[in-house]
């Protein structure tokens, strides 16, 4: 290929004796290969492509010495930067409404005491929330605050935020690990005829809820399993429970709970009319993230307690139910290998380790 001649915007291009023979679009990606397929075809389709003055097409054998009309080649059209949507500026109350939930406070963490109506992200209608208060919690890092799990909006307790990038990542694997324990306090309707057990009903989304609502599917659920434990009942009215999910579902302990007969009370929700109790207890939900145990970045451990919310300490009391029983209770960690996630991965590992015998066994006897 010579060099091209102006005439304007439109090229000329004398073929080269190495191109002598070949296909003009063959020509286009050798030499042009900013004018794409499409581009080419377009430019023969109307007439605007041109060897030796006659119009030609992308399959056009060229012969050296001929000349080769180029038209200008467009500029894409620089793309529409989407507009970034800046965070309004928080103001001094709702700075001092953010601080006052941190319970706990070091160079990789933060734990929040989320009281209940507060949502963790925003979302439809929502515009109050965790997430657009973590400005106000920079302190002395350089950087914002990331949530690396949820409570739902009517779940009060402790909320963890990792306050650089590598902590997130750290505390987002214990948690998609279940190493992370999260213990909660409930009370529920009714009293469970056994006292300590374990709920494993698989979960999907319901639908025609948007995602919203979740129920037992026994076919196509996902795997979901939480323990439970009596800590104190009230006859047969109400039970004081200590929950703890192993696994991360939306919603688990609510339908965990609602399913075996005894709904969270205030959780209309899932429990119905059966989640509401009389004599002055309150409609709001009695689920609480009591405590959070978890292994720091730097190697020691983070253990954390929430206080409980105004209306859920009224409960117990009115109940008769004493808040120290329930920290009496032992934590009890779950093995790793014990998780459905852990037996995931040994199954994988066990499966791999045969494939590997079997090729082993395949050798030895071609060698044979």
């Amino acid at each position: 290929m010579t060099d091209p001649k102006d005439l304007g915007d439109i090229r000329q291009f004398t073929v080269a004796p190495d191109d002598d023979g070949i296909r003009l679009d063959r020509w286009f990606k050798r030499h042009l290969p900013d004018a794409s397929f499409n581009i080419v075809s377009r430019w023969a389709r109307t007439g605007q492509l041109r060897v030796d003055g006659r119009r030609a097409t992308p399959g056009d054998r060229i012969e050296a010495g001929q000349i080769i009309r180029v038209p200008p080649l467009e500029a894409p059209a620089p793309e529409k930067a989407k507009p970034k949507r800046e965070r309004a500026p928080l103001s001094a109350d709702e700075t001092e409404f953010a601080q006052s939930m941190v319970i706990h406070k070091d160079a990789a963490a933060l734990v929040l005491n989320k009281p209940p109506g507060l949502a963790t992200q925003g979302g439809t209608k929502t515009d109050r929330h965790v997430d657009g208060l973590l400005d106000a919690l920079e302190y002395e890092s350089e950087g914002r605050p990331k949530l690396v799990h949820r409570l739902d909006k009517d779940t009060s307790g402790a909320l963890l935020v990792a306050r650089n990038a590598r902590a997130a990542a750290f505390f987002s694997k214990s948690f998609s690990s279940r190493t992370a324990r999260k213990v909660y306090w409930a009370i529920i309707a009714g009293v469970p005829s056994i006292e300590e057990g374990l709920i494993d009903l698989p979960l999907a989304k319901q639908p025609g809820t948007g995602g919203e609502k979740m129920y037992v599917d026994e076919k196509e659920g996902a795997p979901s399993r939480s323990r439970y434990r009596v800590i104190e009942r009230a006859g047969n009215r109400a039970a004081f429970v200590e929950l703890q999910p192993l696994t991360g579902r939306t919603h688990q302990l609510r339908v965990h709970m609602a399913a075996i007969g005894h709904p969270i009370v205030g959780d209309g929700k899932y429990g119905g009319p059966e989640a509401f109790l009389t004599g002055g207890i309150s409609r709001k939900m009695h689920l609480h993230a009591r405590r959070i145990r978890i292994d720091h970045p730097d190697g020691e451990r983070i253990d954390v307690r929430a206080e409980l919310p105004t209306h859920f300490a009224e409960s117990l009391a009115h109940l008769g139910f004493d808040p120290a029983d329930g920290d009496a209770l032992p934590i009890e960690d779950v093995k790793f290998s014990e998780t459905p996630e852990g037996k995931r991965r040994a199954a994988a590992h066990a499966a791999k380790d045969r494939r590997k015998e079997r090729k082993g066994e395949r050798r030895g006897r071609g060698r044979g």
